[in-house]
């Protein structure tokens, strides 16, 4: 789920697997015995970072593992599932960096598991995928050269997923999803939770405005699947020596499938820059490396790139109003909650005082400037 916030929901039907009833879960559904188990940092499902024994069963395959229990509000939308583990198998098959599924024993790549909670069943959607290595961009200081290639993986990646098909692939048509972009007037009943200040001044703004030019505009935008959260936490990097002897960084991993859904090609590059903004000592030149890369792939058409500004500073508004809801709700996850809202409301507000005009022409002549070769 995207750092920085969720839906109402879901601390309430977040699992509280203990690391021996997951790991009893990783014998018993996919018969691999753990050496080792850790839990990884989740909002609302619950991840175990799994070291499994090593077998004369298991001596070829992997033995680091990622154990995913599904909150049981998610695990009430199993096709939604299914689809989101088909196509982390179809892109690993195109060349990806995304996690292997492992199967169950029963072959299959999800297991329901219920459990009796206070005297009540709640049912979890349990998966394992194998535990993919690099740090993530989070970690690292972050250069042009790396944020358009950011840019590039997330085109390509909804490029390649034109030709992908499934029989419930309607599912990623989710009509409320808080966080798909074209919901973005949906955060009006969360505003309350800003208090009377300019920054709720500025999120609604931001709000109408999206009404008036982009709820206006949406059949102009091509439509694709959107990955919907490549956020700093979510890309995993490894670095090489250049020959000038330079560490030269790629992606070696794609996290969490969990806010795929049904968009278009701006969406994506728009919720990338957002997020790469988050880690950048010069947030505003982010946008032009990021959509040079993205355009490397798939050009912008002329009304999507009039619809970029206000769709970054939509993807701030969703994360940050979100974070501040949630915050109310569950005080005791504040630390993770506002991981975007450090910064986040200070690059929003840069980009609301400078106005569209100038900040599209600091984006549009950084990524001109890789058409001739020299990047700025």
């Amino acid at each position: 789920m995207s750092s920085g916030g969720g839906q109402q929901s879901q601390a309430l039907t977040k699992p509280t697997f203990s690391e021996v009833q997951a790991s009893a879960l990783v014998e018993s559904v996919f018969g691999l015995k753990v050496s080792k188990i850790q839990p990884l940092p989740s909002y609302d499902d619950q991840n175990f970072h799994v070291c499994i024994l090593r077998t004369k069963d298991t001596t070829d395959g992997p033995n680091e593992y990622v154990l995913k229990i599904s909150n049981s509000e998610s695990s009430k939308t199993p096709d939604l599932i299914e689809v989101q583990s088909h196509i982390i198998i179809f892109l690993r098959a195109a060349g990806f960096p995304t996690a292997s599924m492992c199967r169950t024993k029963g072959d299959n790549l999800t297991s329901l598991i219920s459990v009796d909670s206070d005297s009540e069943i709640k049912s979890y959607l349990v998966r394992l995928l194998t535990y993919l290595p690099g740090r993530p961009i989070a970690e690292i200081p972050i250069s042009p050269q790396l944020l358009y290639e950011i840019g590039r993986v997330a085109a390509k990646l909804d490029k390649t997923l034109e030709k992908f098909h499934h029989p419930k692939l309607s599912s990623l048509h989710r009509e409320n999803f808080i966080w798909n972009l074209k919901n973005v007037p949906l955060l009006e009943k969360y505003l309350y939770a800003l208090g009377q200040n300019r920054n709720r001044e500025i999120v609604e703004q931001v709000v109408q405005l999206f009404k008036d030019e982009v709820m206006t505009k949406l059949s102009h935008f091509r439509e694709c699947i959107n990955h919907g959260d490549l956020n700093d936490h979510n890309i995993l990097i490894e670095s090489s020596k250049s020959a000038f002897g330079d560490a030269v960084y790629q992606v070696s991993g794609i996290l969490d499938f969990d806010d795929m859904s049904y968009g278009y090609y701006v969406f994506e590059v728009a919720i990338t820059i957002m997020y790469m903004m988050i880690e950048s000592k010069t947030p505003i030149q982010v946008g032009g490396h990021v959509l040079a890369g993205f355009e490397s792939v798939v050009p912008l058409t002329p009304v999507e790139r009039g619809a970029l500004f206000l769709l970054v500073c939509s993807r701030f508004c969703q994360s940050l109003v979100l974070a501040a809801y949630s915050c109310q709700l569950y005080p005791e996850n504040k630390e993770y909650l506002m991981i975007t809202a450090k910064t986040g409301w200070k690059h929003l507000q840069q980009m609301f005082d400078m106005g569209q005009k100038a900040v599209e022409e600091i984006w549009f002549e950084i990524a001109k400037s890789y058409e001739s070769g020299i990047s700025m």
